[in-house]
């Protein structure tokens, strides 16, 4: 397993991670058990970096996350564990709150290390950038937390450059995680430079495009009654019939590498730079070992160009998110 560091701090990972967020919600039926066994399968494969989210269930992820560390054979330092807070559920399913006020923190933090089973965070995110409180009070709450040794690393989750810049100026940031993958490149409008400007890993959610990517969804009504992409607007009318087109083409072309669509997708976003992390999310084994199979695809110049061709910046039809959800982004 090939590693990459993210941030200059010395937090080293597995070039590809796993999103454990499906396992516990938004994308149909949960298998803890298939789930567990995902997750060591991983961890023996040589994956390093899990990530989940208090926010995921809410709750439960964290806890199946936790029970598989404590389960695995092998040793708990091998384990990076990335967890994030900041956005609060309500009981009505799509409602999404931020709280980034300092004693919220502190709080969070203490009901993660509990429900991880952990004595430490490994990198802890800021979910979503709370707008009405300074960025600097957040991360000045999180730095108490790596000087009280219950967090290593810090990160921010889709924050802005200009707020990236005011959070590493109070504790140095290790990574920032944002939505990347060939159906959405705004990381290239300014957060991937700002990174690397200041030496920050960058963390990459839904490199597989929510799964569109993969060539498996071929209409609206496979996905479960409680799939949270039957809400999406990416998925909706029109935008997903041109979504559709986008994935057949990237499919013609995995065909011509000899891949699959999910590999040549994840080839894509290991290709942007050593300090790119992309962290797919599965609650299976087999497309477990079909995505860390993207590792061995080498895409040569003629080819990223071509890709390039066929999925430019703004390619996919649609916003990533509900109205709601979209004004969140980029605090």
């Amino acid at each position: 397993m090939r590693t990459r560091n993210l941030g200059s701090q010395g937090l080293q990972v597995s070039a590809m991670g796993l999103g454990c967020m499906g396992m516990s919600e938004f994308y149909g039926g949960r298998n803890d058990v298939e789930s567990l066994a995902t997750i060591h399968h991983a961890l023996d494969r040589g994956v390093t970096l899990l990530d989940t989210a208090d926010m995921y269930g809410p709750f439960i992820n964290e806890e199946l996350v936790g029970r598989a560390i404590k389960a695995w054979r092998g040793e708990r330092s091998r384990v990076v564990i990335a967890t994030k807070f900041g956005i609060v559920r309500s009981a009505a399913p799509n409602a999404r709150g931020v709280n980034g006020r300092p004693e919220y923190v502190k709080q969070a933090c203490a009901a993660s290390l509990k429900r991880l089973g952990v004595e430490t965070i490994d990198l802890y995110y800021q979910h979503r950038v709370d707008p009405t409180v300074a960025i600097e009070e957040t991360v000045g709450a999180m730095a108490e937390l790596v000087h009280d040794g219950k967090v290593k690393y810090l990160g921010l989750s889709e924050a802005a450059p200009a707020t990236i810049r005011r959070a590493h100026k109070v504790h140095p940031i290790s990574a920032v995680q944002m939505e990347y993958s060939l159906w959405s490149r705004d990381p290239e409008d300014g957060v991937l430079q700002t990174c690397r400007e200041l030496g920050i890993g960058f963390v990459a959610y839904s490199p597989l495009g929510r799964g569109f990517l993969t060539g498996q969804i071929k209409r609206f009504e496979d996905l479960a009654d409680d799939d949270y992409r039957r809400t999406s607007p990416r998925f909706q009318g029109d935008n997903f019939g041109k979504n559709l087109e986008l994935a057949a083409r990237i499919e013609s072309l995995a065909k011509q590498k000899g891949c699959t669509p999910a590999q040549l997708a994840l080839a894509w976003v290991l290709a942007q730079g050593e300090d790119v992390v992309p962290i797919p999310g599965t609650k299976r084994r087999k497309y477990l070992d079909e995505n860390l199979a993207a590792m061995t695809v080498d895409l040569s110049r003629d080819e990223l160009s071509e890709i390039d061709a066929i999925a430019p910046k703004g390619v996919a039809a649609g916003d990533r998110y509900s109205a709601n959800m979209m004004s969140q982004l980029q605090g």
